[in-house]
């Protein structure tokens, strides 16, 4: 019997196909929004319908190929930091070898640090891994309709359940995200009042994906995303717009006060949140580096391992890191020769090459267990950029900035950002590749294929992204940097990064925010201990931190969707006839969530071209950033009441179909 097909050349090409597409798209809406979209899911949507021609295809081949692609939306996090080189007049454009290597560096590092981590943090950990598990969830409801001979009557008819679930969910949300398109449903509802000097609001996020993302989270992490919702809105924003009252419409003065402030405050309680994690995170990921040591000492001896523990080899794993720091040296020594970093040029090569090995490592264990607690999408992959920036700028204001002088903080700050690029690019592809072998895990994958895959679609990623920057800098142009147009993209997340790095060469840093959010991380850390050790319900420190960083809109539905989910779930508990038709019912639940996601991710990518196209010029439409648009802005009043009817409405009859349909199935 022929063994199925895994890691094949017409997977690996459908996966670069898709991770080209979706990197463009994400790296666009990314510089307006600030926001990503996760590719795995639909990749595997739509690798499961192209290679449906292939008789010999099968889930494992599948599995690769939203592997490959499931890099398009983590790698494009890397515009986080690229732009900065543009904002502060290092680059005037976007260089492709140096951009490049900034992505690729970055990320296969990326990939070779996650790989001892899968045994602590997938294979023996109880992290729920929301979209790997809802991956493998689409990727069973494809398989079980193509008559696998190794699965029974029962599994058969909910694996066609399944598919019917997650086709019915895509359907649904995608018609959903066409409708905000058109604008006859409001992307967002907002409601911002001022009580005196005070002011504070919410903003929802009429997003299905988003929604259907809180129901894989789950209760835990969507009550402590609720705590944090509170202490930024309810707590920080009230309280600081009111100790520095200004005049003007509430929804600016509390937008302007979080970004600026508040956010700091919960950027460094995350930092100090993540820092604790990874400490409680030291011993199992020393002994999953020690179970990879072992692994490679049997298959040495001869032992034959099962295909679901065979990773990279450790020897590879040397070696690839050990060539990775050629490129990294050889980025250090164009941006430190010929300026006013040259006298130093050595000691901060190896500096730098320290920093982002050592550190690379450490961002991975971290970015490994965010991605298992909270998925990939919901994962504060821009904390870490921050941190990277804080922990490479602090350490060159201090150390060698007072040598230099005021001439030399330009090229410093560039540094700074090269550096916290090189972590980041480790950072988004560690989230990523953990996620991955979930999947893998849960479909009987063989994990080195995955990590060669994944490699493959960083590379992919990396030659897509210096293009496709430079050509919507040469189009639009980014805010803040002279001779921007009209149409400039926001890019808020490089924005914020690129400040941060001047403020600490400069000397400018408001120390007062950084030591508030550290104090606030610490009593977080504190808080979660004392549940743990009550034997209560527990509220992840991290998942709290998060929520006061990321914007409201976003937050708010991922909440509404974990609270919903977990009703939905105990009402299956309670009216199922059977354990295992509860089971059925929950699951249903799961794919059909991830369906909200694929459905929603497949228009955004439409949308994002045809606003391209429409900012291009080559689409005749009236207003560029709505080109689906069929009513205007005076609509809006209209809009969101149709969008909370019709939205939730629609979840509503979703999720009591998906209970119907489960219950019909054997008890």
């Amino acid at each position: 019997m022929r063994p199925p097909v895994e890691l094949s050349l017409r997977g690996i090409v459908l996966g670069c196909l898709i991770t080209v597409l979706f990197t463009a798209a994400n790296i666009y809406l990314c510089l307006q929004s600030g926001l990503t979209f996760a590719s795995s899911i639909p990749a595997a949507v739509i690798s499961m319908a192209v290679l449906k021609v292939f008789r010999d295809s099968g889930i494992l081949e599948n599995n690769i190929v939203q592997t490959v692609a499931s890099s398009a939306g983590t790698l494009s996090c890397m515009v986080f930091v690229l732009p900065g080189f543009v904002m502060i007049g290092y680059w005037h454009d976007f260089p492709f070898w140096p951009s490049f290597w900034i992505c690729a560096a970055g990320g296969i590092l990326g990939v070779v640090y996650s790989v001892p981590l899968r045994r602590s943090l997938v294979t023996g950990s109880d992290l729920p891994y929301p979209e790997g598990v809802a991956a493998a969830e689409v990727l069973r409801a494809g398989e079980g309709t193509r008559g696998n001979e190794n699965a029974d009557a029962g599994d058969a008819a909910e694996a066609r359940l399944g598919l019917k679930a997650v086709i019915t969910g895509s359907i649904s949300s995608a018609v959903m995200a066409l409708l905000v398109g058109t604008r006859l449903l409001a992307s967002e509802i907002a409601g911002y009042a001022r009580f005196g000097s005070a002011a504070t609001g919410m903003t929802v996020n009429m997003q299905l994906a988003l929604f259907g993302a809180g129901h894989l989270v789950g209760l835990t992490g969507g009550l402590a995303m609720l705590v944090g919702l509170g202490l930024a809105w309810g707590v920080a924003v009230p309280v600081m717009t009111m100790t520095h009252p200004a005049a003007g419409p509430a929804v600016d003065l509390a937008m302007d006060l979080w970004r600026h402030k508040v956010r700091f405050v919960f950027a460094s309680a995350l930092a100090v949140t993540s820092v604790w994690t990874l400490l409680r995170l030291a011993r199992p990921v020393f002994q999953g580096i020690l179970s990879a040591v072992a692994a490679q000492a049997r298959r040495k001896a001869g032992e034959v391992l099962p295909l679901v523990e065979q990773d990279m080899p450790m020897s590879w794993l040397g070696g690839i890191v050990l060539v990775l720091l050629v490129p990294v040296a050889l980025l250090l020594h164009g941006f430190l020769a010929g300026g006013p970093l040259a006298p130093l040029e050595v000691p901060l090569m190896i500096a730098g090459i320290a920093f982002v090995a050592i550190t690379g490592f450490l961002v991975a264990a971290v970015c490994g267990y965010m991605a298992g607690l909270i998925g990939s999408s919901n994962s504060p992959l821009s904390s870490l950029a921050i941190l990277g920036v804080i922990g490479s700028a602090g350490l060159l204001s201090i150390v060698v900035e007072p040598h230099l002088g005021p001439e030399a903080r330009p090229s410093l700050v560039a540094l700074s950002l090269l550096v916290a690029g090189l972590v980041l690019g480790v950072a988004t592809i560690a989230n990523d590749n953990l996620q991955d072998l979930k999947t893998g895990q849960l479909v009987g994958a063989t994990p080195w294929r995955q990590q060669v895959a994944l490699v493959v679609g960083v590379i992919a990623g990396a030659v897509v992204i210096p293009p496709i920057m430079s050509m919507l800098g040469h189009a639009y142009g980014f805010a803040g940097v002279p001779g921007a147009g009209p149409k400039a993209l926001a890019a808020p997340q490089a924005v914020l990064i690129t400040t941060l790095a001047g403020q600490f060469i400069g000397g400018t840093v408001e120390w007062s925010l950084l030591g508030a959010g550290a104090l606030i991380g610490v009593g977080l850390i504190v808080l979660d201990a004392v549940l743990e050790r009550r034997g209560g319900m527990r509220l992840p420190p991290l998942a709290i931190a998060f929520a006061g960083y990321i914007p409201p809109g976003t937050i708010s539905i991922v909440i509404i969707g974990a609270l919903a989910g977990h009703f939905y779930e105990h009402l299956a508990d309670r009216n199922a006839a059977s354990p295992r038709q509860a089971d059925v019912i929950r699951r249903l639940g799961v794919i059909l969530a991830s369906g909200l996601i694929v459905g929603e991710s497949l228009v955004n990518v439409v949308l994002a071209g045809l606003v391209a196209a429409a900012k291009g010029g080559l689409l005749n439409v009236p207003d560029t950033d709505w080109p689906l648009a069929v009513v205007g802005a005076g609509f809006a009043p209209w809009s969101e009441g149709l969008a909370i009817i019709v939205i939730f409405g629609t979840v509503l009859r979703l999720y009591r179909w998906a209970a119907r349909l489960g219950a019909g199935t054997r008890a």
